[in-house]
């Protein structure tokens, strides 16, 4: 089977809000205040500071923040998307003025700020060096156990197939017990074996799913050896109809040349012998896995061809989704109800009298599993469609908030009035140059008591600038996540193809963004 996908908002660090959007507040009040209505600035949601990491959500993670939505709770609000003239970055110079005199809000943006004194004339816009751009880093071991990498791609076992084998080493045991009695106990070792080459035939199953991406330039996230088969999980979807189509088909293909590749084998083989019952389980349960990925619902195999049809006839990739997905939907129920019933009728080899009492358990407990599987599969895909449909809208220029620059020695309370004075929402540190260091978070700032501010340096609370958290304002959907993705964080500086500060992006405001355009309907 294969899954296509995994794009999501960006993970925040555990140290940093992943929610708390600042607001102008006076040196006396809390910063997790309402905003202002007569402030200027971007306007962004209310909510409270959650310094927690998230990593950035699959699909199936962005459905569960939709479902949410649709089960009556309020939908985020995004943030507004500001002018670009509202970007400009502020003058970092300015005398301090009584704490009792300002306002001041924590955030992110650009804007001018003065002092009390003289105003001083702005300083010219800092120009970033132009550094490589930033690396995914290595993914770490996930998903189970290790087990190599062909073609590049990760291969895992999860700790449920070890379930699934010593399941199959008893129920094919017994099987044997009636074949081959002579065996006695040795006849669990070698349904061990047989457990083992079916798992291989299901890797080479989800390889040509892995080969095929390759060869239409898909990343391949990882293929996961799971309790029901295995998935190959490809990070977007093909680009056409014609590719989709061929990458679904590719699995069962290879499944059905390996069922008569064991047929072949099984022709010089004595019948009754252990090698001929292997070669003929081998055969038969490929043959299964063929025709079971070719039924026409999602997400197996057979839903995502019937997706590429109704796409190729439509010219809509939505269309294709509906359709496969609801068809998924109702072979989930088939299978629930039907598999039962046609154990019980003997239809599967197995006399109606032989289907009675733990059998018949048996049976039903495995076609309430698939149904589930393949009804949330289903549900899933639809999510993941609904999500790359409003993967353009998350902009990084509309999402960037204002940023006043300060220098590191500045006093927390006398960098918040700047940004009042501004209308802007963040702070980021440059040096005496201008050039930006590093950006002050907004959890940081919420920690520290007002009669604080004044002895605490901006600088104790910033994290350091990297060459993955400076995004370029142009960035949008797939391309802003991944970049976000790549390098987490809380916040990243956000500059012009010059290298001219354009603001910083919140992690939480995309996020925001994100929820809320999947909450909105298709």
């Amino acid at each position: 089977m294969v899954e296509s996908g995994g794009t999501g908002r960006p993970r925040p660090d555990n140290e940093q809000s992943a929610e708390h959007p600042a607001t102008p507040a006076s040196p006396a009040t809390d910063l997790a205040q309402t905003p202002d209505p007569g402030t200027p600035g971007p306007a962004t949601p209310d909510t409270e500071p959650a310094p927690t990491t998230s990593e950035p959500p699959t699909p199936s993670e962005a459905a569960s923040a939709e479902a949410a939505s649709a089960d009556g709770g309020d939908a985020p609000q995004g943030p507004s998307a500001p002018g670009d003239d509202d970007h400009r970055a502020a003058d970092a110079n300015g005398d301090g003025e009584s704490e009792s005199e300002t306002r001041s809000e924590a955030g992110t943006g650009t804007g001018t700020g003065t002092g009390a004194g003289q105003p001083t004339p702005p300083a010219p816009a800092p120009t970033l060096p132009k550094g490589p751009p930033p690396q995914r880093p290595p993914e770490q071991p996930r998903g189970g156990l290790l087990m190599g990498r062909p073609f590049g791609v990760p291969v895992y076992v999860a700790p449920s197939w070890f379930l699934v084998a010593a399941l199959i080493t008893w129920v094919f045991g017994n099987q044997l017990d009636r074949v081959l009695p002579e065996l006695g106990a040795l006849r669990y070792l070698v349904s061990l074996f047989f457990a083992v080459a079916f798992y291989a035939s299901v890797l080479i199953h989800e390889l040509a799913h892995t080969i095929a991406a390759l060869r239409f330039k898909l990343p391949v996230r990882r293929i996961q050896l799971q309790f029901f088969g295995g998935v190959s999980e490809i990070e977007k979807e093909a680009e056409t109809p014609g590719r989709e189509f061929w990458l679904a088909f590719v699995g069962p293909l290879l499944s059905l040349v390996l069922a008569g590749v064991f047929y072949l084998a099984m022709q010089p083989v004595e019948p009754g012998t252990v090698p001929g019952v292997l070669l003929a389980g081998l055969m038969i349960s490929n043959l299964i896995v063929a025709i079971f990925n070719l039924l026409p619902g999602l997400p197996l195999d057979g839903g995502r061809m019937l997706r590429a049809v109704v796409w190729k006839l439509t010219g809509k990739p939505m269309n294709g989704t509906i359709a496969a997905a609801w068809v998924g939907r109702a072979l989930a129920v088939s299978v629930l109800i039907g598999l039962p019933l046609l154990t019980q009728s003997g239809a599967l080899g197995s006399s109606a009298e032989d289907s009675v009492g733990m059998d018949t358990v048996t049976d039903a407990l495995l076609a309430a599993i698939l149904a589930a599987i393949i009804w949330t599969g289903a549900g899933n895909s639809l999510r993941m469609a609904r999500l790359r449909e409003h993967l353009p809208e998350l902009r990084a220029r509309t999402l960037t908030r204002r940023a006043v620059p300060v220098e590191t020695h500045t006093p927390l309370s006398e960098a918040l009035r700047r940004a009042n004075d501004a209308g802007a929402r963040a702070l980021v540190v440059v040096d005496a140059h201008g050039e930006p260091l590093s950006l002050v978070r907004e959890a940081a700032i919420v920690g520290v008591p007002e009669h604080r501010r004044p002895w605490v340096a901006v600088s104790g609370l910033a994290q350091d600038l990297t060459d993955g958290m400076r995004v370029s304002a142009e960035l949008a959907g797939e391309d802003l996540l991944d970049v976000l993705r790549a390098t987490p964080a809380t916040e990243y500086l956000v500059v012009e193809e010059t290298g001219e500060i354009f603001g910083v992006l919140s992690a939480a405001d995309v996020e925001r963004a994100f929820v809320k355009a999947m909450a909105r309907p298709s």
